[in-house]
C-alpha cells in the first residue's frame, strides 16, 4: 500500500506534545485563551458603548479584536482537545475548512495592519487632509472588503489541497489542521504546492512588513519634526505600538519593556521565524517537527492575547471607559489619562 494512493475520509491530529509537557501546555493554552477572549471581548464592549471611540482608527482596533477572538476560538479548544487525548480525528471536510478560515484571518490581520499603518501616516503626515481621506465609509469599507479578497485569494489553497494525495499516512503531526503539514505527509512532490505557499507569505508577509515599516519610518521622521512636545510624543507613541503589535504578529517570542528602543528589537527580531516557518519549506529547507509547531502555534496563539494589552489598554480613551465600566465613576484619575 506504501505507493498506492487511498481515498480519505478523516485526518488523524497528532501535536507531539509529551506526556510531561502535557500539564504545562494545556495550562498555557487554557491561560492564553482566557486572555485573549475576556481582553478582546471587553475591547469591543468599551468602542461599542463609547460613541466617542466610533471614528476609523477605532474601527480598525475592533476589527483586529474580532480577527483575534475568531482565531482564538477556532485554534486554542481544538489544541487543548488534541493535547489532552494525544490524537483526534478531524473529517476531511472540516480539516480543510479550519485551514482555509485560519489562512484567511492571517490574512486579513495582516492587510489590516496595513491599513492601520496608513491611518497613523495620514494622520500625522497629512493632518488636515485626515478627515475627508479617512472616513467612516473608508473604514467600513476596508474591514467588509477584508474577508472577501482573502476568501477569493485563498481559494487556491483550496484546490491545490484536494488535489493531494495520501498513500502512506493520513497523520498529521500538528496540532490543528495546517496546509504546509498536508504538503509535508503527502506523497505528491510536486513543488508548485509549497511555492503557492511561499509566494502568498511573501505577498502578505514579507512585502506588508516593508510597506508597514515604510510608513512608519516616514511617521517617525515627520513627528520629529513637530515643534510641540504633546504632538511629537502622541505620534511617536502611536507609531511605536502599532510596530509592536506587528513585531507580535510577525513573531511573537520575546517579551516587551514599554521603551521605543525595545519595541524596534521586538519587531526585528520577532518578525522572521514566524515567516520563515511559511517560506522555509518551500525552498527546500527542512525543520524539525518540534521546532516547526512551536513556532507556528506561538506565532498564532500569542498575539490574539498581547493585541488588546498593547494597543487597546495602553490608549487613554479605552482605559478611561474601561474605568468607567468597572467602577461607575466619570470622574478618570490622572493616572489613567496620561
Amino acid at each position: 500500500m506504501n505507493n498506492l494512493t487511498f481515498n480519505i475520509s478523516d485526518f488523524v491530529l497528532h501535536c507531539m506534545i509529551t506526556p510531561d509537557q502535557r500539564t504545562l501546555a494545556i495550562a498555557s493554552l487554557v491561560f492564553i485563551y482566557l486572555a485573549s477572549f475576556f481582553g478582546n471581548l471587553l475591547v469591543l464592549l468599551v468602542i461599542k458603548l463609547n460613541e466617542q471611540l466610533h471614528t476609523p482608527m477605532y474601527i480598525f482596533i475592533s476589527t483586529l479584536a474580532v480577527i483575534d477572538l475568531a482565531n482564538s476560538t477556532i485554534l486554542i479548544p481544538k489544541m487543548l482537545a488534541d493535547i489532552q487525548f494525544d490524537s483526534s480525528s478531524v473529517p476531511y471536510a472540516a480539516c480543510m475548512l479550519q485551514m482555509y478560515v485560519i489562512l484567511n484571518l492571517e490574512e486579513m490581520e495582516s492587510i489590516l495592519m496595513i491599513f492601520m499603518a496608513l491611518d497613523r501616516y495620514v494622520a500625522v503626515l497629512y493632518p488636515l487632509q485626515y478627515p475627508s481621506i479617512i472616513t467612516m465609509k473608508f473604514a467600513w469599507a476596508v474591514v467588509l472588503l477584508l474577508p472577501v479578497i482573502t476568501f477569493l485569494l485563498n481559494t487556491s489553497f483550496v484546490i491545490f489541497a484536494s488535489e493531494l494525495s495520501f498513500c502512506q499516512t493520513n497523520i498529521l503531526p500538528y496540532c490543528y489542521c495546517d496546509y504546509a503539514t498536508m504538503v509535508s505527509v503527502a506523497c505528491n512532490k510536486d513543488p508548485k504546492y509549497l511555492s503557492l505557499l511561499t509566494n502568498n507569505t511573501t505577498v502578505f508577509g514579507l512585502v506588508a512588513f516593508a510597506l508597514i515599516l515604510f510608513s512608519y519610518a516616514r511617521i517617525v521622521l515627520a513627528a520629529l519634526k513637530i515643534t510641540s512636545a504633546d504632538g511629537k510624543k502622541k505620534a511617536l507613541s502611536t507609531t511605536f505600538t502599532h510596530l509592536l503589535v506587528v513585531g507580535f504578529f510577525y513573531f511573537p517570542f520575546l517579551t516587551f519593556f514599554n521603551t521605543c528602543v525595545t519595541h524596534l528589537i521586538v519587531l526585528g527580531l520577532a518578525y522572521i521565524p514566524l515567516l520563515a516557518t511559511y517560506i522555509l519549506p518551500g525552498t527546500g529547507v527542512n525543520m524539525t517537527t518540534e521546532v516547526y509547531n512551536t513556532m507556528i502555534i506561538v506565532g498564532n496563539v500569542v498575539p490574539p492575547m498581547m493585541n488588546p494589552v498593547i494597543y487597546s489598554f495602553r490608549n487613554k480613551e479605552i482605559k478611561s471607559q474601561i474605568y468607567v465600566i468597572f467602577t461607575g465613576k466619570k470622574n478618570i484619575p490622572e493616572t489613567l489619562q496620561q
